[in-house]
């Protein structure tokens, strides 16, 4: 299955790739916050999504929001607050490397690692102000960083407005 953060209509859906059907897994197709199940629960522009094979994590991307929904049953909770709490804003891009999640911060120009066991958010590079310096930890600087891969190894951010691919070791 393929997972798609549908923003514009505030749901997450799901493309079986064999046969192209499309379901809607979770979002009531209104914005809001709600946790449920399916589509009970709503979302604000959900963007990106990754997966540990058990759970999506998705960017709520105008609720400043990590959700996180459970395949099997699409219970849909808040997993971590991008907001204020966190002090920082706009999540677009998310990826796992089964331990931690990696969320690029348009909004604040950082990139934060959410450990899954703890929820615990921490900012590995990003100064806060935009920039294009190369650099360790947040000595580094972005200009709206909107897309975040791994290859288990490398962090692999896209830094829209610098029109740059950045490699974070």
């Amino acid at each position: 299955n393929l997972y798609v953060g549908d923003g514009l209509n505030h749901q997450v859906r799901q493309i079986v790739i064999s046969t192209g059907a499309v379901t809607t897994v979770a979002g009531t197709g209104d914005n809001g916050s709600s946790n449920g199940t399916g589509t009970a629960a709503s979302f604000y522009d959900p963007q990106g999504i990754t997966t540990d094979g058990t759970n999506l994590y998705v960017a709520d991307t105008n609720n400043h929001l990590i959700r996180k929904i459970v395949i099997s049953t699409g219970v849909v909770t808040t997993f971590a607050d991008t907001g204020v709490s966190a002090s920082y804003n706009v999540p677009l891009g998310i990826t796992t490397d089964g331990t931690n999640l990696y969320v690029a911060q348009m909004g604040s120009h950082k990139i934060h690692k959410i450990v899954i066991s703890t929820g615990v958010v921490t900012t590995i590079a990003g100064s806060g102000l935009y920039g294009s310096t190369d650099g360790t930890g947040t000595s580094a600087s972005f200009f709206r960083p909107t897309g975040i891969t791994t290859d288990g190894t490398s962090l692999y951010v896209a830094d829209k407005d610098n029109h740059k691919i950045r490699k974070i070791e």
